[in-house]
């Protein structure tokens, strides 16, 4: 793959905090702790310039939320972007959720390239024209002008969530769209703000009694009365809206029995799912836990039919791990466009490929060192112990401050964003 591009920022603000291609993949936008979406757009192929076809370059970039202060509870709330999830395009504009720990938005990105001209009760700045000397009547025109992209916000959906948002999900009607929380998933109707329908509801009568959270959540892509949650002890559920208005009681029940050879102090904690996907056909979920992905078929609740290994050369750095709390790190997963491929990422800047027909897998780096334009990325290798090829980087020398946690794949074609910290990297199969 090739291609990469990026914004080099040294500010914490900047950091990425989330990545996600619209539903053509002409655009992709980031959110970042500062609160700012970024949205990129993909170059026109042009006559002469064949391989320019693919460059991301900067559309639109807008405040989406602000530090806000909660007075009752005397919390300050954070402006990171928690989440972006795009709308298909209906018209020329384009409409996209983006939230933070406690607000939905809806914004709408649109373009601009002509201005009215000739107004009859204002002057060429805009001033109000004194009525008295208005004698003609004027037939206002309108004229081109350099091309603007406006970002507006349509829709804000405040004060349903107690608890920090982690996901937000549309669903296949595109009329509604759910929220969850830590404790509560929430069902939206795009058109009404100041009130949601509270779908699943795990919090106990008392809260000593609470031993698991809701990690992630998302829509069946086809289904839209079917969703899944994922939670803090490694379980999977898929709810069923037509089976009762609140999903307490989940249709489907995901769990694989934990191998008793591998119990340890840090099991509970590694077991926890940081990312739920549905496959694009429908019929397969993926999760993201701490060392693992796995592939869960809709239709086999009792374990998954693919497991695969991020980085199992961890297993031995857990205490450590523990103690610089990145055991808490919560890497997302995605699927390529024929869900034959999927992606996470690691540390070190690595992030992971897996081809789940030829189960070869691929460790490759986003770094600057390897970022040139055109550059091909080497495979990467991790040795444990012993003898280290010249190739290879050995464990300890893996840094744990940089990690891909935010990855998304071009809809349709081999092109993949991944965000490096504060760096955003676009790599694409090699064009001949």
């Amino acid at each position: 793959m090739n291609y990469p591009e990026e914004s080099t920022y040294g500010n914490k603000a900047d950091i990425i905090s989330t990545v996600e291609f619209n539903h053509t993949g002409e655009l992709l936008a980031t959110g970042d702790k500062g609160g700012r979406v970024v949205i990129f757009q993909r170059e026109q192929e042009s006559k002469n310039q064949v391989h320019r076809r693919g460059e991301y370059n900067v559309y639109s970039t807008f405040q989406s939320h602000e530090p806000e202060f909660d007075y009752l509870k005397s919390l300050e709330i954070e402006e990171k972007i928690n989440k972006i999830r795009w709308l298909p395009q209906q018209n020329a504009a384009y409409f996209l959720l983006s939230t933070n720990d406690k607000t939905v938005k809806l914004w709408k990105v649109s373009e601009r390239d002509k201005r009215p001209e000739g107004y009859n009760l204002k002057d060429e700045e805009g001033r109000l024209r004194d009525p008295a000397t208005i004698t003609t009547l004027r037939v206002p025109v309108l004229r081109p002008m350099d091309l603007m992209v406006e970002a507006t916000p349509r829709r804000v959906f405040a004060n349903a969530h107690t608890y920090h948002i982690n996901s937000i999900s549309v669903n296949s009607d595109y009329e509604t769209y759910m929220s969850a929380d830590d404790l509560r998933i929430n069902l939206w109707n795009f058109e009404i703000t100041n009130q949601s329908f509270n779908i699943v509801d795990i919090k106990p009568a008392n809260m000593e009694e609470l031993t698991e959270v809701i990690t992630a959540a998302e829509f069946h892509p086809h289904h839209c009365n079917t969703f899944v949650y994922s939670s803090s002890k490694g379980t999977i559920r898929l709810c069923d809206m037509r089976a009762s208005a609140l999903c307490d009681r989940h249709t489907k029940f995901f769990e694989e029995p934990e191998d008793p050879s591998n119990r340890s102090f840090f099991s509970e904690i590694i077991s926890s799912i940081s990312d739920v996907k549905f496959s694009h056909s429908g019929r397969y979920i993926m999760t993201r836990d701490y060392l693992t992905v796995k592939v869960w078929d809709l239709n086999m609740e009792n374990r998954p039919i693919e497991t695969y290994q991020v980085h199992d050369y961890l297993r031995s750095k857990l205490c450590s791990l523990y103690e610089n709390d990145c055991i808490f790190d919560k890497f997302e997963c995605v699927w390529n466009g024929s869900d034959s491929v999927i992606m996470t990422g690691s540390y070190n800047n690595f992030f992971r490929m897996f081809d789940r027909n030829t189960k070869r897998d691929v460790t490759l780096e986003a770094s600057r060192e390897n970022s040139k334009p055109r550059a091909i990325l080497k495979p990467r290798k991790v040795c444990v112990g012993g003898k280290r090829r010249k190739d290879e980087i050995s464990v300890d020398s893996l840094d744990f401050s940089k990690k891909i946690l935010h990855t998304a794949w071009h809809p349709s074609e081999n092109i993949i964003a991944v965000a490096a910290t504060n760096n955003l990297y676009i790599f694409q199969d090699k064009v001949n």
